[in-house]
């Protein structure tokens, strides 16, 4: 396994990197199940490391968002739902980063809601019949 540390997205705009999903899924789930048993159990840096992971691979997606954003109509509501999750998601990477479980967990809810955009995106372009 191989974990991509590159917050700014540089690397996968030359190279198209694929997306390792389970592995980040994985780390969000951790992370966000230590952030509600409030027990921090590790140090600030992992925090920090973690938050930086996640915010390099939070960008790897939201560009794959993207792209599938721009293969359907503007008017098909799983692309203006989209945009609406990308707003928010560049809304809260500008934020600065901190060593915390709740920064952590904030760029894990993250991946996971670009996730789930993925897949709603990835259904609606394989269905087109049903995007109007």
């Amino acid at each position: 396994m191989s974990i991509l540390y590159d917050p700014d997205g540089h690397l996968d705009a030359a190279i198209g990197l694929p997306l390792d999903r389970t592995t980040h899924l994985r780390l969000a789930h951790a992370i966000i199940s230590a952030a509600a048993d409030g027990s921090p159990g590790l140090a600030d840096r992992d925090y920090e490391q973690i938050a930086l992971q996640l915010t390099g691979h939070a960008r790897l997606v939201a560009r794959e968002v993207r792209g599938h954003c721009d293969r359907l109509p503007s008017h098909a509501d799983p692309r203006v739902l989209a945009e609406l999750v990308l707003d928010e998601v560049d809304r809260r990477l500008a934020l600065p980063l901190l060593g915390t479980v709740r920064c952590a967990a904030s760029r894990a809810r993250l991946v996971r809601a670009l996730y789930e955009r993925l897949d709603r995106l990835e259904s609606a372009i394989a269905s087109p019949t049903s995007v109007s």
